[in-house]
């Protein structure tokens, strides 16, 4: 039976940092773990493509003659496939590796997505329609934040916070960012559907390039400590939850660290368009902001997190920031009315806040160091939920309250989240030296405050 320092894949020195007396390539001084650098590039090619249907795929299908209440439901079953591909990722990186994972979500959504655009979109045939866009929703989960385990597990400690810093830099750049701007350059050149085809394209090119090109070891191999066994797997990766209360919490922090996110994408259109005053492009160019502001305070609170400790960045820079940005994100508007200029800094503001919960995507494996891909399996749940958390608090009250108060509410949830954070101190097995010197440039280990 192998030691338990030989499991700790963290400790892997291609992942990680450079062995003592190699200069350190200028990836590694960004904070990327050099041997997954390919992988960042495919998950952002990857994430591109899936995101460029993000802003017209629903009104798509209604101009094909499907009614919109159906839409709706088409997309609502692709979100309840993504939040399980989510909380899979984690459980079968454990059982067969977090690129077996990526492989699967790979050809899941190469495979589903030709069916859509050469059976089912042609047809309009609404069952298949659910069915194959539903299964798609299983690709890129698994793809995506299969590589977020590899992450986790392949780096050290030390430059945990800063690569996950990264890794969101890829997914949001993707998703929605370079995603829409890929659509909003070639619909009105191609039109839709064969923009639908592009995406294939992009999607496959950043699988080939993760797939092929990201050597490092870790990865190739199941992460359980158990050897492996399918049903103690699968089952750990919920009763890791019981069995580690603390890795609950994180995934209820996931839940509402973005669960605001997705309940203002559903009332904020009709605020800004409709009371405020603004048109619907510019609207959309508010979003923009918000999301750019976003992808870049995701690599610097990665980075501040690794310095400052992750829960102390989490509490101040995440929750909060976003408790106080997101009751500016309708006071300003009501001030200042349609002035671009003040409510792009309050959408700024509330994006780059969005980024302080960065850190998480380290924290929560540091508070079960053997069982890291059962503890991402929780926290992918939690970020799956968030789709349907934030939009169902929408649901629920903006009849009764209307937008002032689900600012209020979601600001309220953001300092709840404050709170439960201090319970997220790391392991000290995480926490504690390897035996091989892996200390950062200050030689504090990762997670101290």
């Amino acid at each position: 039976m192998s030691s338990p320092a030989r499991r700790r894949p963290m400790r892997t020195p291609a992942a990680g940092l450079p062995p003592a007396g190699r200069s350190r390539s200028v990836v590694a001084r960004l904070g990327i773990p050099p041997a997954l650098t390919w992988g960042f590039v495919g998950v952002l090619l990857f994430m591109t493509g899936d995101g460029v249907e993000t802003g017209f795929f629903s009104k798509y299908l209604a101009d094909q003659s499907l009614a919109k209440a159906d839409a709706a439901v088409v997309i609502a079953v692709y979100g309840i496939t993504v939040a399980i591909g989510a909380w899979l990722s984690g459980a079968l990186s454990d059982l067969w590796g977090p690129r077996r994972v990526m492989t699967a979500g790979f050809a899941i959504w190469l495979v589903f997505q030709v069916l859509l655009l050469t059976v089912a979109l042609p047809t309009m045939n609404y069952p298949l329609l659910l069915l194959v866009y539903g299964l798609r929703g299983f690709g890129y989960p698994l793809f995506a934040y299969g590589f977020l385990v590899w992450v986790t597990a392949a780096t050290p400690p030390q430059r945990l916070g800063t690569a996950v810093g990264w890794y969101w830099f890829a997914f949001t750049g993707g998703l929605p960012t370079l995603g829409s701007l890929v659509a909003s350059a070639t619909i009105p050149l191609a039109g839709s559907y064969r923009t639908l085809w592009l995406a294939l394209g992009l999607v496959a090119l950043g699988g080939l390039l993760a797939l092929l090109l990201v050597r490092e070891p870790t990865g190739r191999s199941g992460l359980a400590p158990d050897g492996g066994n399918p049903l103690r797997t699968l089952a750990g990766s919920v009763s890791i939850m019981r069995r580690r209360p603390r890795v609950a919490i994180g995934a209820a922090v996931r839940v509402f660290s973005t669960g605001s996110q997705f309940g203002f994408l559903v009332c904020l259109p009709f605020f800004f368009t409709e009371t405020v005053g603004f048109s619907t492009s510019g609207w959309l160019r508010l979003l923009s902001v918000m999301f750019a502001a976003n992808i870049f305070a995701n690599l610097f609170f990665g980075a501040v997190g690794d310095r400052l400790g992750w829960q102390r960045t989490m509490t101040w820079f995440g929750a909060v920031a976003c408790a106080v940005t997101c009751l500016g994100l309708y006071y300003v508007p009501v001030l200042a009315g349609p002035h671009f200029v003040a409510c792009a800094v309050a959408a700024a503001l509330y994006g780059i806040a969005l980024a302080g919960y960065v850190p998480i995507s380290a924290l929560v494996p540091a508070l079960a160091p053997r069982h890291k891909g059962q503890a991402m399996s929780a926290l992918n749940l939690g970020a799956g939920a968030s789709t349907f958390a934030g939009p169902a608090v929408v649901a629920i009250a903006l009849g009764p309250v209307g937008v002032q108060g689900i600012a209020w509410i979601f600001a309220l949830l953001h300092l709840a989240t404050a709170v439960a954070i201090r319970f997220l101190e790391p392991d000290p097995e995480f926490t504690a030296p390897a035996p091989a010197p892996a200390v950062d440039d200050r030689g504090v280990p990762a997670g101290r405050h």
